[in-house]
């Protein structure tokens, strides 16, 4: 048994990682060395620490903006559920049309996003992504002072929101190497991550405050403004310390091309299969969260509130450890923390007081960003830079297009066995998929290592009849 999980250990930790080299640069990989036939010239030790990459010109100005951007974000975020309701006069059908909207433009383009991003400079995609954002947060802010707003136009701006989100999410993703180089991008995806989820918690609860001040006009105004900061510290970087991939030149068949390359890359498909299946079931925490504190524990909107706030107080601390991690995460990291997280997941819908239910979200948190962080930066060290927009976007679409599917079976399984059911599900479900992503992994190695032993084996007969010939010849 020892020896068998050890096996079991060894593969999750070394499964086949070598890059298959992109059409466009047929470099040989280095079985030693998975990353070396994409790897660019070794940068500087970076230096050590958990905001080592805010050391960095050009991420500092970036990471302000987003602190600012982020926030004004979850602003618009609970101002745009309240204003649907207000409209629709409560409907729960027209909010999750709105959120099926905003979603639909990344399940049906998300994909031709990442070869934009790839085409062109991601910096100057940023500011275009920025500046529609804004001025879509504008109109609507416009709209309901002028007291002309309506449900159709809520929908129509969301869906815009979509198509910008399209671009901007693997153009944003991968512009973080950019900035900082490879050694120091698991840090600064982590500090992303930090800045995202510490927006979560201030930025709804501004916006709570302002919606009872002065309603939810102002607030889409304050979302359009918040986007100034960022666009301000894109432009106010020093470009000549960006670390730019040369812009892919259009040609047929790229999207295909980007498909091809994930699908010869067996490290890249194992993170994606676990990080599609949590993704979907286990990470629907705005349904799962809110039906279990309404349903089960029959508490109100403020405790609801509180429990959302728990959850990303986790998330917001799972963040910052990762911060601390230097090199690319193993497939072994990621099996771990899926396992850490489902069991989690379903001690925390087990939970039998509201007190109890809250202190597991925290730990759930720190597993669930713990496995995000991770899952993201083993993308994109994986990847060779001319390939990173098309791989990125299709990661973004594993991980945030699958929501409108799993949201509905979620909230099914609710209304059908109770909200306890959908935590529970979910948790059983993340632990299979890392089981099994794990068993893959071992089955994988085992057969290359199956397939070297048979090679060597083939040599050895060839070498011994050729020496055989050489000495009848003498």
């Amino acid at each position: 048994m020892k020896d068998q999980a050890g096996t079991f250990h060894e593969a999750v930790a070394d499964v086949p990682e070598q890059p298959e080299p992109a059409p466009s640069a047929p470099a040989t990989p280095d079985p030693e060395r998975p990353d070396s036939a994409e790897t660019p010239p070794e940068e500087p030790e970076g230096r050590a620490g958990m905001f080592r990459s805010l050391h960095n010109h050009n991420f500092r100005l970036y990471t302000a903006g987003q602190v600012v951007s982020n926030t004004g974000t979850w602003m618009q975020r609970i101002a745009q559920d309240w204003l649907v309701l207000d409209l629709a006069h409560g409907s729960g059908t027209a909010l999750g049309i709105t959120t099926g909207l905003q979603f639909l433009p990344m399940l049906l383009f998300g994909l031709w996003g990442g070869v934009i991003a790839d085409r062109y400079s991601k910096r100057r995609l940023l500011m275009l992504t920025q500046v529609a954002m804004g001025v879509l947060a504008l109109v609507l802010g416009l709209l309901v002072i002028s007291g002309t707003a309506q449900v159709w136009h809520v929908y129509v701006l969301a869906f815009g929101l979509g198509v910008a989100t399209v671009v901007d999410n693997p153009a944003r993703q991968s512009f973080v190497v950019e900035m900082v180089g490879r050694r120091d991008l698991p840090n600064a995806i982590a500090l992303n991550s930090a800045t995202f989820n510490g927006a979560r918690l201030l930025g709804p609860a501004v916006a709570g405050v302002l919606i009872a001040l002065i309603g939810t006009g102002p607030v889409f105004l304050v979302n359009a403004a918040s986007f100034g900061a960022v666009l301000f510290g894109i432009y106010a970087m020093r470009t000549d310390e960006l670390r730019q991939a040369a812009p892919v030149k259009r040609a047929k068949g790229q999207l295909r091309e980007g498909l091809r390359y994930v699908r010869g890359r067996r490290d890249l498909m194992l993170v994606l299969i676990l990080i599609g299946f949590l993704a979907t079931f286990g990470m629907n925490f705005s349904t799962t969260v809110a039906l279990v504190a309404k349903q089960v524990f029959h508490t109100d909107a403020s405790a609801f509130g509180l429990a959302s706030s728990m959850l990303a107080l986790g998330a917001l601390g799972g963040a910052l450890l990762a911060a601390r991690r230097v090199a690319r995460p193993r497939l072994r990291l990621l099996v771990a923390m899926g396992l850490a997280f489902g069991v989690l997941e379903v001690l925390t819908g087990l939970m039998p007081t509201y007190w109890s239910f809250l202190a597991l979200l925290v730990p759930t948190g720190i597993a669930m960003m713990t496995i995000m962080t991770a899952a993201n930066a083993s993308v994109q060290l994986g990847v060779a830079p001319e390939m990173r927009g098309r791989v990125m976007a299709l990661y973004m679409l594993v991980f945030l297009g699958t929501n409108p599917l799993g949201a509905p079976a979620v909230g099914w399984l609710a209304e059908h066995f109770g909200a306890r059911a959908s935590l529970v599900l979910g948790g059983l479900v993340s632990v299979v998929a890392a089981l099994a992503v794990g068993a893959l992994a071992l089955r994988w190695r085992t057969d290359e290592q199956k397939g070297t032993a048979d090679e060597h084996g083939a040599v050895r007969p060839a070498l011994a009849r050729l020496r055989r010939a050489r000495a009848a010849e003498r």
